[in-house]
């Protein structure tokens, strides 16, 4: 493969992946629409040597265009947020789901040897966990009513405390917002496909990507992004529960480098991958850390004590898979990389809207 097309190539991550890929020799087209909510008033750029399309991945025309003389396509275009994902459903259905079908309609047409589709960790909903006695529980799920009443962990049937664990995909998915809805049909459209029409075929389950270029003034972005506007405003960050919920953060050139692998190595058609760091985080500690690194330890987060409709409490990647399959192994670490991203925010002008997306939420019942 020497030429790929990538959707969303414009995007946070499709950037790196377009970088990546010409590092090591591809050819890249990009298709991007250039939303206003991610790309801003002046659209971002890529690299010189990357070929842009602009237009829709609906735009049955433009996309056929951009599918001459392609051998691979990475699929990033997505509509991103889970809060928004619950009331802009139309939205999210339309610019996840259709787009993903009027792709591989294209790609029936004019055919190529693979495709890899960014799916989320978002599908899991609560990440794995342990009873004391090492039961693995793969379908946890908060009560209603405990959330209410602040108790934000998870109990099992008997009133137990469960232990989050490394997430692996044997997990059984579990939808807990439309957002994930659209996230889990994408992935599996893209394989049902590939088996369909002999395409070579990879889902990878992105977990909380971070690094220098994400849309701050995006609200539905990544959380680092939102902290890292709030702070760049001399505002807290804004931490939903009580802070001690865990995540998984990936850096976003470990990211482009798994995709690039999942382009090349044989053994992973027809595979769903995690890709994260292995690592698990509390939220109110990366928020910590993150003020340190810009230089304002002294604003401490908010600790909101509301949950949002469709959070979940933990999840964490086990990457062994990526490992076998992809030779993947992460690069950087949450903690020896927020400098960088420190340093990139301080030349960037970041808009707050956090507070403005909350005021959304909870106008809406979605906040509890």
């Amino acid at each position: 493969m020497k030429r790929i097309l990538v959707t969303g190539g414009c995007g946070f991550i499709g950037r790196y992946v377009a970088d990546e890929l010409l590092a090591n020799d591809y050819e890249v087209r990009v298709l991007d629409s250039f939303i206003e909510q991610v790309h801003g008033k002046t659209a971002a750029k890529s690299a010189p040597d990357v070929e842009i399309v602009r237009a829709d991945l609906r735009d049955a025309d433009a996309l056929n265009g951009a599918l001459d003389s392609v051998d691979g396509v990475v699929h990033l275009a997505a509509e991103v947020g889970v809060g928004q994902s619950m009331y802009e459903i139309a939205r999210y259905v339309g610019g996840n789901d259709l787009a993903t079908a009027v792709l591989l309609e294209g790609l029936i047409r004019k055919p190529v040897q693979r495709i890899v589709v960014a799916s989320s960790m978002s599908v899991y909903g609560e990440g794995l966990y342990e009873t004391p006695d090492g039961r693995r529980i793969g379908n946890a799920r908060r009560q209603q009513a405990r959330i209410k009443a602040g108790a934000w962990d998870l109990v099992g049937p008997g009133g137990e405390r469960l232990t989050p664990v490394a997430t692996d995909e044997e997990k059984p998915v579990d939808l807990a917002s439309i957002y994930a809805l659209t996230k889990y049909a994408q992935e599996r459209a893209v394989l049902i496909f590939g088996e369909a029409y002999g395409v070579d075929a990879v889902a990878l389950r992105l977990f909380n990507v971070f690094g220098p270029g994400q849309a701050l003034s995006n609200p539905y972005t990544g959380v680092l992004a939102n902290f890292a506007s709030r702070l760049a405003n001399s505002q807290p960050p804004m931490i939903f529960e009580d802070g001690r919920q865990r995540r998984d953060f990936v850096h976003v050139k470990d990211v482009a480098r798994a995709f690039r692998l999942a382009l090349e190595q044989p053994q992973a058609r027809g595979h769903v991958i995690n890709v994260g760091s292995g690592q698990a985080y509390a939220i109110s500690e990366v928020a910590a850390l993150l003020a340190e690194a810009m230089g304002v330890p002294e604003i401490k987060p908010e600790i909101l004590g509301k949950a949002r409709s469709g959070d979940i409490r933990n999840c964490f990647a086990d990457i062994s898979k990526a490992r076998e399959l992809l030779g993947f192994a992460p690069q950087f670490q949450l903690e020896n990389s927020l400098g960088e991203l420190a340093e990139w925010v301080g030349e960037t002008c970041a808009e707050d809207r956090g507070a403005e997306m909350k005021r959304q939420l909870e106008e809406r019942g979605l906040v509890s």
